[in-house]
């Protein structure tokens, strides 16, 4: 009985983390820095989204969603929230420009929407991978 109550919650919660659908052509992408750039710390980064609205992380609206910037690792896993890490950081004000403090080198960066509860849309609405060099 106890393992009836378990598959039960688990259900459940698979059911919360399902992906929402990706609108036809949304697309999201870097403004600035470009791909290959040279840019000093802070890096102020500016994101662009096309066929979609931003919305709060928490307000669920067709069709809207909220950046997420990876930096210096691989997108995350598909159909489960986001992590918040110094890799993962999340916008979930509606943010669509931040500044960070990047160590000099290069790094690489990309940009995925999320929906209101932080998952991954599918298919992914991702950017391309860029790589900037920070002075």
């Amino acid at each position: 009985m106890k393992w009836t109550a378990a598959l039960s919650f688990l259900l459940v919660s698979a059911s919360l983390w399902a992906a929402t659908p990706a609108p036809q052509g949304a697309e999201v992408y870097f403004i600035s820095p470009q791909d290959g750039e040279t840019v000093s710390s802070p890096v102020t980064i500016r994101f662009g989204l096309k066929n979609m609205g931003v919305a709060p992380a928490g307000v669920e609206r067709e069709n809207t969603g909220h950046h997420h910037l990876v930096i210096d690792a691989e997108l995350p896993p598909a159909a489960s929230p986001i992590p918040a890490s110094e890799n993962y950081v999340h916008f979930g004000g509606g943010q669509t420009q931040t500044t960070v403090e990047l160590a000099p080198g290069k790094h690489t960066l990309q940009l995925v929407l999320g929906d209101y509860l932080h998952v991954p849309f599918d298919p992914f609405i991702a950017s391309g991978k860029i790589t900037i060099t920070v002075e």
